[in-house]
């Protein structure tokens, strides 16, 4: 539910969270999450994904991270789906088959410790 505006503060809080929200979609840092959110992917779930990355990224303070949304990868039976691009290593990671459960660990062993989950991802 959305709190109404009282004051200037609220407006100023809203500001700010709006800015770091955009900071997240556009800024381009080394680590990029992208959310392929084609009508498959849609229909699977990814936009309730997507919010689990921020909300886990906003959560952890993380602010090496770009979050990008693409089309359908093709992958339709693997959906949801994220790929996470390292481009100082040019590297990429595809996970499938995701749910927040899952999103919250990849936010935690894949970005915050650096160790991609294996099992999650699509060969």
């Amino acid at each position: 539910m959305v709190q109404p505006i009282r004051s200037p503060e609220d407006l100023n809080k809203l500001r700010e969270k709006a800015k770091e929200n955009l900071e997240l979609r556009t800024s381009e840092k080394d680590l990029v999450i992208i959310v392929h959110m084609g009508t498959c992917g849609i229909a699977a779930g990814a936009r309730d994904i997507l919010k689990a990355i921020i909300s886990e990224l906003s959560i952890y303070g993380i602010k090496n991270v770009t979050v990008k949304q693409s089309g359908c990868a093709g992958l339709c039976d693997r959906e949801p789906m994220i790929t996470i691009k390292h481009k100082s290593t040019d590297t990429e990671y595809k996970y499938g088959k995701l749910d927040a459960e899952k999103v919250r660990e990849i936010i935690q062993k894949h970005i915050i410790s650096g160790s991609p989950i294996m099992e999650y991802l699509i060969s």
